[in-house]
Parts: C-alpha cells; structure tokens; sequence
C-alpha cells in the first residue's frame, strides 16, 4: 500500500472510535452514547476522542453518516449489478432482508429514527429524516425502472409501492428480535411476492 492510499493515524483513530461508537448504538441506540464508555472501549481519554468528534452531537451525526454509508454499500451497490426492473428491485429487499438478520439484535439507522422521530428539529433529527428520504426515493427510483421495462403497470404509484416496501421491512426487523429470524424472513418474503404480484401488468 503506498503513501496515497494508506491512511493517517488519525483518521484511522476516528474509524477505530466510529467503530466501537456503532457497536454500542447497536446496544443502547444513539441516546445512549456514552462518552466515557466509548473512550473506554477504545483506550482512550474523554479529551482524546473529543479531539477527533467536537462534540457528542457531531459523533452522533458521524455516526450516522457512516452506518448509512454502510447500509448503502451492503444494500444497493451490489443490486445494481443485477438488470433494471423487477430483478434489481428483487435484489434489493433481498439484500435488506440479509441486513436484517445480521442485525436483528439492533440497527442503528432503525433506532435512530425511533429515537428522533418526535423530537423536537434538531440536526439529527434532520440528518435522519434526510437519511430516509434519500433511501426511500432510492426504492422509488427501483420501482419507477421496474415500470418502465414493463414489470409492473405504468399507473403504479411509487410512492405508495414504496412506503409498502418499506412497512414490510420494518415489520421484518420488529419480528426478527420477537419471534425469531427465520419466521420473520418467511412473512416478510411471503408478503413481498404478494405486494410484487399485485402490480404486475
């Protein structure tokens, strides 16, 4: 690896402290980041982490950032290799449905939108509500190509198509944690080839 590819010690003590912040999310949720835990965990002083994250609220925002990177590039990278239409769009729940397994015991973006939902506007609350516009218009995007090809009727509402996908999917996560994983991926697949079927042209 040469000089302009390795990275700097210290973006990689930042990605080192994002890691563990994520881990904890994962546990706690956002809110329930804990400085002194978190600098814990990675060796660290209080001082030494806030000299990477100015303050609680910016590494919650970084946070945020990265996991939804992370949930772009396990989701709809690989997805579009797959054709425009219905295959693609398959792809894509599928990959989410994986998502969902391997995080049933937590999902920090799922969280996070619980958590800030109706709080009062804030830079997170406005960063996650960015965060799930932006991911669900990329569902809609999906949907309007699966129309465009023919796989689903030209009066399909992608609004609508989408916020179904999307109520499925949380429905996917809240049963995972209760009733198991592989009953809840069962439904959700199930309810998945319904909803598909019932726009078919």
């Amino acid at each position: 690896m040469n000089a302009t590819t390795t990275p700097s010690k210290g973006a990689a003590t930042r990605e080192l402290i994002l890691e563990q912040a994520y881990q904890l999310a994962r546990q706690d949720g956002m809110e329930g980041l804990s400085i002194g835990t978190l600098a814990s965990g990675v060796g660290m002083s209080k001082s030494g982490v806030f000299a990477h994250f100015g303050s609680r609220e910016d590494l919650q925002l970084a946070l945020l950032d990265a996991v939804s990177a992370r949930f772009v590039a396990f989701i709809l990278h690989p997805a579009l290799k797959q054709p425009r239409g219905l295959p693609r769009l398959r792809a894509i729940v599928e990959n989410w449905i994986e998502w969902g397994r391997i995080h049933a015991t937590g999902c920090v973006l799922l969280s996070a939108a619980v958590e800030y939902d109706g709080r009062e506007d804030s830079l997170l609350r406005q960063r996650v509500k960015q965060q799930q516009s932006d991911w669900r218009n990329e569902i809609k995007r999906a949907i309007a190509l699966a129309v465009q090809v023919g796989d689903f009727r030209v009066d399909t509402d992608t609004t609508v198509f989408a916020f179904e996908i999307y109520a499925l999917m949380l429905g996917l996560h809240h049963d995972a944690g209760l009733f198991g994983f592989d009953e809840a991926s069962r439904c959700t697949s199930a309810a998945l080839d319904r909803l598909f079927a019932s726009y078919r042209p």
